[in-house]
């Protein structure tokens, strides 16, 4: 198995995060969507443009999974997306491309987003996921993650509901 290393990463690397993002989410969720709400989602909501900025305005911490030199995943965390009365990180996204999947990626992207939290003094870790994905939810299980919540997500025409999971620290 090849080691997994993470680096954290700034604006220099906006667009390599916002392809990531882009190529990890049609990914992980084109199968289950329809190509009409995917081609919404993609071209109106989660433009490269818009990732791009999030990254340079510094809309948080961004940490890079590479495999072999290779980038193969990356994460973001929101310092400033607290939850009431608690304070917490939010992990607002973790993704791995297919090809990294099973290869250590989530895990070690996730190690480093509980140290950071802990270096930051947070309370908890939180995150929504869909709750469709059934192999996220397995994963965050696996971590200690517990249901807490739900929100609505619109992906293009599609109002699907996120469950809100957090681990006390």
């Amino acid at each position: 198995m090849s080691l997994v290393t993470i680096r954290y990463a700034g604006p220099p690397d906006a667009e390599l995060i916002a392809d990531m993002s882009r190529t990890s989410f049609y990914e992980a969720f084109a199968k289950d969507n329809t190509k009409e709400d995917m081609d919404i989602f993609m071209n109106e909501q989660f433009t490269k443009e818009e990732l791009m900025k999030e990254v340079e305005q510094s809309e948080g911490i961004f940490m890079l999974a590479y495999i072999d030199e290779e980038p193969v995943g990356y994460a973001r965390l929101r310092v400033k997306n607290n939850l009431a009365h608690e304070q917490a990180i939010e992990v607002a996204r973790i993704y791995a491309l297919d090809k990294a999947i099973g290869k250590g990626v989530g895990k070690a992207l996730m190690q480093e987003c509980i140290n950071k939290a802990n270096e930051l003094q947070m309370k908890s870790i939180w995150l929504g996921v869909w709750e469709k994905n059934e192999r996220a939810l397995a994963f965050y299980q696996r971590w200690g993650f517990e249901r807490f919540g739900e929100h609505q997500f619109l992906l293009g025409t599609d109002l699907q509901t996120d469950w809100l999971l957090k681990k006390t620290l």
